[in-house]
């Protein structure tokens, strides 16, 4: 490991409990509102998340917007669900928003970047929090643990969440596209971001004003992607991680987890070379009545520009 990264270790690495509710509600001042640093949105990006996004929802209102101020929007972009995702999260106490209702003269792409990406358009926080909506049991520390240094410290711009994921009940053995492809990527083409332990989380806080001037990849890679090029926009020392305990949530299946290494490997592909290339596929097998049967996916490619390129984006800060 780099020795730069050995002292961003130790300076930019903390836990939850380093920042108490106590002290988040004085850096935000008597009026509820942090001085220099603004409101806080949280955005949790849906698809057919039913069966949990309704308890995040609640937990967020109730900890973070009711007993205390630290949160002052909740909005959940819903991606096209079949089940009762956004009447779930509207009962709970969120503003349910769907994808195709924003930007509607850019033909929405599929993906969760996508998502992310449009949130922008319709939440008004100088800092905005992520949030996947497939966590269970969640606590209140995953949004007051990575906005806390957003708050307090005014040099640093991005923080990603860390945490165990235990994987059918054994600690340490989720997160396996993070160790088979995010962290050697990481490792052997950007060794200043071999800190993180959990650079594929979907939970991360961002002050606005970084994320509108970075690409959004469409797909699984947003993760990596906005790591990446926030490095290279604002330097090491901008970024952070916190520590928020354990992670649980819906696990994919094999295949499914392939795809995204797919669309992670593309993403990284993309910034190590920015040069014409051909639009990658993956085939993957399954066993079917008369052997293995091949099925051929996409890779996710598009990329959305910077949000502050956008003119609707510009018009709606401005007014």
């Amino acid at each position: 490991m780099l020795e730069e990264v050995e002292r961003w270790l130790t300076r930019r690495s903390w836990s939850a409990a380093d920042r108490p509710l106590e002290r988040l509600l004085a850096a935000r001042g008597p009026g509820g509102s942090a001085a220099g640093h603004g409101r806080v949105s949280v955005v949790l990006p849906a698809l057919n998340e039913a069966a949990t996004v309704g308890d995040i929802v609640a937990t967020i209102r109730r900890e973070l917007m009711e007993k205390v101020r630290l949160v002052d929007e909740l909005v959940v972009i819903d991606s096209g669900s079949t089940d009762a995702t956004a009447e779930v999260a509207r009962r709970a106490g969120a503003r349910v928003v769907h994808r195709d209702a924003i930007l509607p003269r850019v033909p929405a792409a599929p993906g969760k970047g996508e998502v992310l990406w449009r949130s922008l358009l319709v939440t008004g926080g100088d800092i905005v929090c992520f949030i996947d909506a497939d966590l269970k049991d969640f606590s209140a520390d995953f949004v007051s643990g990575i906005v806390g240094p957003l708050l307090t410290d005014p040099d640093v711009q991005f923080v990603k969440a860390m945490y165990d994921r235990p994987l059918d009940g054994t600690a340490g053995q989720g997160g396996r596209v993070t160790e088979l492809v995010a962290r050697p990527l990481l490792n052997l083409h950007w060794p200043r971001l071999a800190g993180f332990v959990q650079p594929l989380g979907g939970e991360y806080a961002v002050r606005r004003s970084l994320l509108e001037r970075l690409p959004f990849p469409v797909g699984y890679g947003v993760e990596l992607g906005l790591l990446v090029d926030a490095l290279h926009t604002v330097g090491l020392d901008a970024l952070a991680q916190v520590d928020v305990g354990v992670r649980k949530h819906r696990h994919q299946d094999g295949q499914a987890l392939g795809r995204m290494a797919a669309a992670i490997y593309r993403t990284a592909q993309l910034r190590l070379s920015r040069g014409h290339l051909v639009r990658p596929s993956l085939t993957q097998f399954e066993r079917g009545e008369h052997g293995f049967v091949p099925h051929t996916y996409a890779v996710d490619t598009e990329e959305r520009p910077p949000m502050r390129e956008i003119e609707e984006y510009v018009s709606r800060r401005a007014a």
